[in-house]
């Protein structure tokens, strides 16, 4: 992707290039159909950015001919193929950007308890964890790892009333905003945690590619636990609520929108030095 696309036939200035997403948006026990409607009032604030709406991963063809990523997913687990697909586009300087559950496996144990089996090692890895657990849905602070960033420059410390996700770890990871939590979370299978900081939005960079990762934003309506429970009493919003989370957000879409032109300029620039030189 470039700044500016052809100048039109019979002059005139260059017109600003298209910039191709694709949103994933899809999977079990969230408000799927709030998050993706959110999702896509953010993207349609730049009037560059065309999307392509899926509900899982498997069309690779246009993720890979994707500018940026971005997916509000929860157990929805790529095949293997879809896996190598993506963890290459992003290798060659593919930029994902990655909410909430969308590195969760889950399942339901037979005494009701919630399993995140460590499965899909790959996925895992380039998305650089995996969720394992979470305390019941309380207030908790947010801290700033790194004020200086410029992803979270200017943002104070903060209190949201959200999921603390508790993860295994697959990568060096550049924490921008972390939390701490030690105790029980008897919902889950692995229920006892050390206190220690947890990661609650990062950077893990993967070749000339990059995940940006946002572990809030839940979100659950009335429905949204069938067949498990037929009826949640509540709608819930959590972080969607509040305008910090609206300003993360924003800002990693820039983030993943901008590392991709630069990063395709830069192929650009060594294709025609290539070509040169021939």
């Amino acid at each position: 992707m470039s700044e500016t696309g052809p100048t039109p036939q019979g002059g005139g200035e260059a017109r600003p290039r298209r910039i191709d997403c694709v949103l994933v948006a899809g999977g079990k026990y969230h408000d799927i159909d709030f998050a993706r409607l959110e999702l896509l009032k953010l993207l349609a604030e730049d009037d560059r950015v065309r999307v392509r709406v899926f509900e899982d991963y498997e069309n690779v063809a246009a993720i890979t001919a994707a500018d940026f990523l971005i997916s509000y997913t929860c157990d929805i687990v790529p095949s293997l193929t879809a896996q190598e697909a993506i963890r290459g586009w992003v290798e060659r300087g593919g930029q994902w950007y990655a909410l909430h559950g969308t590195n969760s496996i889950l399942r339901w144990t037979a005494d009701g308890r919630v399993e995140a089996p460590r499965w899909a090692p790959l996925h895992m890895d380039t998305l650089g964890s995996q969720f394992i657990s979470h305390p019941p849905i309380t207030p908790y602070p947010v801290e700033v790892t790194q004020p200086g960033h410029p992803l979270v420059a200017g943002v104070e410390p903060f209190e949201t009333t959200d999921e603390i996700y508790l993860m295994d770890i697959h990568a060096d990871l550049d924490v921008l905003l972390h939390t701490r939590f030690g105790g029980s979370t008897p919902e889950f299978v692995d229920a006892e945690w050390p206190e220690a900081d947890h990661p609650v939005f990062y950077i893990r960079t993967l070749g000339a590619g990059q995940i940006l990762y946002l572990t809030l934003g839940h979100c659950r309506g009335h429905y949204d636990l069938q067949p498990v429970m037929e009826w949640w009493p509540t709608v819930d919003r959590c972080a969607w609520d509040l305008p910090v989370f609206h300003t993360l957000l924003r800002r990693g879409i820039e983030w993943v929108k901008n590392a991709a032109a630069s990063s395709t300029a830069s192929r650009t620039k060594e294709r025609q030095t290539g070509a040169g030189e021939r």
